[in-house]
């Protein structure tokens, strides 16, 4: 079993390579039109198999690491506790690591809505990037709405129910003042609402 497992492992790494080594052409494309940004499937093994994802809402990030390849590469590390649905690169194109209906964690200590344990009802994008030292790229927010519109008409999310992993860290931390919750530098309160801005008109349109 553990060779047929390390010989899957090999595949997807090597799957992942082919992958990333493509997707770096359109680095060099100035202006992508919107309906053409690259998807990748990149799967991860690191989800929880017990449960399936209810879906009741969206968790953005930044990876604040430098590159997209340590991003990806840190996200579906065997093993590993951590790992995301969606990361986004700056030049637009999606890596799918995961179906919105299988639960990743990306949340960790959390509440939305009310309701604790994030990670079991919402599904989490990773922009490339740190937002504190740049801000997102125009390809990522339109790369963003993109897989979001879907998702959110799908499952019947409302713009209330997309928000970053700082304020449903912020939700926990209230609700439990003597609790610990893991900080870590998150997706800026600027290009939040850079984001949620397209996503409404995107959204807005749809119903004309």
């Amino acid at each position: 079993m553990n060779n047929v497992r390390d010989a899957v492992y090999a595949i997807v790494a090597v799957a992942g390579i082919v992958a990333l080594f493509c997707a770096r052409f359109a680095d060099n494309v100035e202006e992508v039109p919107e309906k053409e940004y690259f998807e990748i499937k990149y799967p991860t093994q690191n989800y929880n198999r017990e449960l399936t994802n209810e879906v009741r809402g969206i968790v953005l990030h930044h990876t604040a690491v430098p590159t997209i390849e340590r991003s990806l590469a840190i996200l579906t590390l065997p093993k590993n506790i951590v790992s995301t649905h969606c990361v986004i690169d700056t030049n637009g194109v999606r890596y799918v690591l995961c179906d919105p209906t299988v639960v990743a964690y990306h949340a960790g200590k959390s509440i939305l809505n009310g309701r604790e344990k994030c990670n079991e009802f919402t599904v989490g994008i990773e922009f490339q990037g740190n937002t504190v030292e740049r801000p997102l790229t125009a390809h990522q927010i339109k790369s963003a709405v993109q897989y979001l519109v879907p998702i959110m008409r799908r499952y019947h999310i409302s713009c209330d129910s997309v928000v970053t992993h700082a304020m449903v860290r912020d939700n926990y931390i209230k609700a439990h003042p003597d609790g610990r919750a893991k900080e870590k530098v998150d997706i800026t309160p600027v290009e939040y609402q850079r984001v949620m801005e397209a996503l409404r008109a995107a959204l807005e349109e749809e119903k004309q």
